[in-house]
């Protein structure tokens, strides 16, 4: 039976294992650097849902939540928000650097959970800030996969799931923890 309304396009399957050479960071090795960063993230989940939160010395700096979902071929990691506060944008550390701490621990969750794919979407409030967080997720290791602009009736699924227009992005959990490795390795 064919759905109308297809909410995520089914990605080439891609092994969860990334190659043997390379280590990938535990979720251990991804505290501990974030501690080094004087970050503090936690990780809660209830059921499939879960939310990452990253505090600094005193207050809430971002946080991310998401759903683990059964789909075809398997479990995907789904990321449904990620927030940062503004003033993060005026400290030491960039917006994007305590994103990928929040991401990481996000992405290591549903890695240990068995997905083998994340998928987001870089929401379109304005054209501006819409082109930063796709050149951003790029250069993170996702792959845009469908333009939700409202011209065709099977995106009104996926704005009903994402709750807005942008960029559908997807990524292989493993190849990210992969790209991702050296900024978490413990120091030798």
């Amino acid at each position: 039976m064919m759905s109308f309304f297809p909410i995520s396009t089914p990605t080439p399957k891609l092994p969860i294992t990334p190659p043997n050479s390379v280590p990938i960071p535990t979720m251990s090795d991804i505290m501990d650097a974030s501690r080094a960063q004087g970050l503090r993230l936690q990780l809660r989940t209830l059921g499939p849902f879960f939310r990452v939160e990253a505090e600094g010395e005193e207050e809430q700096l971002g946080r991310a939540e998401g759903v683990i979902r059964s789909w075809v071929g398997g479990k995907v990691l789904h990321l449904d928000s990620i927030r940062m506060r503004k003033e993060t944008l005026g400290m030491e550390r960039s917006i994007f650097g305590l994103g990928l701490f929040i991401g990481a621990v996000a992405v290591r969750h549903g890695f240990d959970n068995g997905c083998d794919r994340a998928e987001l979407l870089a929401i379109n409030d304005s054209p501006l800030y819409h082109s930063k967080l796709v050149r951003f997720y790029t250069r993170m290791g996702f792959r845009a996969v469908h333009e939700v602009d409202g011209s065709s009736v099977g995106d009104l699924a996926h704005m009903l799931m994402w709750g807005g227009r942008g960029t559908r992005m997807d990524a292989n959990i493993g190849h990210l923890l992969v790209k991702w490795s050296k900024r978490f390795r413990p120091p030798n």
